[in-house]
């Protein structure tokens, strides 16, 4: 759960995103979330650039049931665990610059494996920082992960994913130490 202090992305009183379906309480509303947005990961990703606006049509794309924000940046301030993310009228200069970064290096085509993995890993790191969307980052950033990997020549088998490991490394990338994260995707990319 995210830290934010009078938040008007929940019912008053409470820490429940407000959602379509107008559910009060946090396991319906977890429930929900998560069987419609695996169902929308099964569905065909909008395609785009691998650009900003691409990363918002994703997001947009798997939360377009529970959210009536979907795929637009948060304006309201958020933590977890203690950590600061960055400030909502820092997003869209931070996003900008770091999909910049990433289309001079050709989305990272032509990388070998282990190159490939690194520098995801810092991309993820960046992107997980930024946390643009109020809710849901995680699950585009995979999202598009799978994406950029295709489009790199590294397809990854998520099949081998670890969820709590992957959040761990997250973790320690957000404290600096990409390692972990980049060897879970070296990992994944498919042999």
């Amino acid at each position: 759960m995210y830290d934010a202090v009078e938040d008007p992305y929940c019912y008053p009183g409470t820490t429940v995103l407000k959602n379509k379906l107008d559910l009060r309480k946090q396991s319906e509303l977890d429930a929900f979330e998560a069987e419609i947005t695996a169902q929308r990961a099964e569905e065909p990703l909008p395609s785009g650039r691998l650009g900003y606006a691409h990363y918002k049509a994703i997001h947009k794309h798997l939360f377009q049931d529970v959210y009536a924000w979907a795929g637009k940046i948060r304006n309201v301030r958020i933590s977890k665990g203690g950590s600061m993310f960055c400030y909502p009228e820092g997003i869209d200069r931070e996003m900008s610059k770091l999909f910049g970064s990433l289309a001079a290096q050709k989305h990272l085509r032509g990388t070998a494996s282990k190159d490939f993995a690194a520098k995801a890993a810092h991309f993820l790191a960046e992107l997980n920082a930024i946390h643009p969307f109020r809710e849901g980052n995680g699950r585009t950033q995979l999202s598009f992960l799978m994406l950029l990997a295709e489009v790199a020549g590294h397809p990854l088998d998520i099949e081998r994913l670890d969820p709590e490991a992957v959040m761990d490394a997250m973790i320690e990338s957000f404290g600096g130490d990409e390692k972990p994260l980049a060897k879970i995707i070296l990992g994944l990319v498919s042999k």
